[in-house]
């Protein structure tokens, strides 16, 4: 039987796009190669790469706006790193909505002066933090779209006088947004692109080169802008397997189309979790995640048959963070409707039993 996947990541995939690049490991196109064998220099794989970083720019809406798309290796903690040595030269201020929020401000404060414009943190970043003023002279102001381990999402982007990052690693080709509002996005492919080993890269380029520093050429974008995201052998079967996804969610409709499938997705369990006295959520319900759902049981004592009870049902990745505890159903875009209905079926189920 195969599994209702609410794993946080590595994330979901398509069976379509599984299937496929389970075929190209064994045979590429007709090549006569496995994929993780041929050279990343060879006509077949210049082509994916291509492919795969025009249909991110394509998806988001950024073609012929000045941005570049790479795809990177070392994860999103890399590139916790790698923004602040490219954009950081005096002042940076970072929204600190969570544990990757927390450690994106940790590197940030090797290369400069971090405000920490705002933070949810008195209340273990249950609820993301509003009305809060953004100081002047920022280089960037630097947010996480959705926090996977709280079960939060920001739903309106702030308005500032400045360049925004964002770290969308959770989020990202799940809801529309005006995209060309950020200088830079980054996304650790595992969360809801693709394999991990790739990390996506979106960068306005006239933002870049302002640092007085000089920049290790791994870390440097416009070295890898000029290589053409290959400065280095790229991670072939991530970045294969993301333009696989990507050109599924293509065929779907786009962001548009899945942002309406995820929207009823996220009605349909947070309803249960509302209406069913034996759960509660986590999330303060103006930002709850469309992507990742926290809740816990009101009776504690009825842990041990629900967990029996979803697991039976065929379900994976339910348990929450250890540092949120309870439940976690991460709903991401390859996840199914019918999915989720099953879980809400066990969860009715249990109160039906209690």
């Amino acid at each position: 039987m195969k599994k209702h996947n609410f794993s946080p990541g590595p994330c979901i995939l398509p069976q379509e796009v599984m299937q496929k690049a389970a075929d190209a490991v064994r045979e590429l196109d007709g090549t006569g190669l496995s994929l993780i064998e041929i050279s990343h220099r060879s006509p077949e794989f210049v082509a994916i790469m291509e492919n795969a970083r025009n249909l991110a720019l394509e998806l988001l809406g950024l073609e012929d706006k000045g941005y570049e798309a790479l795809y990177l290796q070392g994860g999103a903690s890399t590139q916790f790193l790698a923004t602040a040595y490219n954009l950081l030269e005096k002042r940076a201020g970072y929204i600190n909505t969570g544990t990757w929020s927390a450690k994106a401000i940790k590197e940030a404060k090797l290369f400069g002066e971090v405000v920490e414009v705002a933070s949810s943190q008195d209340e273990n970043y249950r609820y993301i933090p509003k009305d809060f003023a953004i100081p002047e002279g920022l280089d960037y102001l630097h947010l996480t779209t959705n926090n996977t381990i709280f079960g939060t999402q920001f739903k309106e982007i702030p308005q500032a006088d400045t360049t925004l990052v964002a770290d969308m690693s959770s989020d990202i080709f799940s809801r529309e947004m005006d995209f060309s509002r950020f200088g830079l996005i980054y996304a650790g492919a595992q969360k809801n692109l693709g394999p991990a080993g790739a990390t996506l890269v979106i960068v306005r380029e006239d933002i870049l080169g302002k640092v007085s520093r000089q920049i290790p050429s791994m870390l440097d974008y416009r070295m890898h802008i000029s290589k053409d995201s290959m400065y280095n052998t790229p991670p072939v079967f991530a970045v294969y397997t993301a333009m696989l996804n990507l050109q599924w969610l293509k065929a779907q409709g786009g962001i548009p189309a899945i942002a309406e499938i995820n929207e009823k997705k996220a009605k349909l369990l947070y309803s249960e979790i509302d209406l069913n006295p034996l759960f509660q959520g986590v999330a303060a319900s103006e930002d709850r995640s469309h992507m990742n759902a926290t809740f816990t049981l009101t009776e504690p004592e009825l842990k041990e048959r629900f967990d029996a009870m979803w697991k039976e049902a065929g379900i994976n990745g339910l348990n929450g963070h250890r540092s949120v505890g309870g439940y976690r159903a991460s709903m991401y875009n390859a996840l199914s409707l019918e999915s989720v209905g099953v879980l809400v079926d066990v969860m009715s189920d249990l109160e039906r039993k209690a």
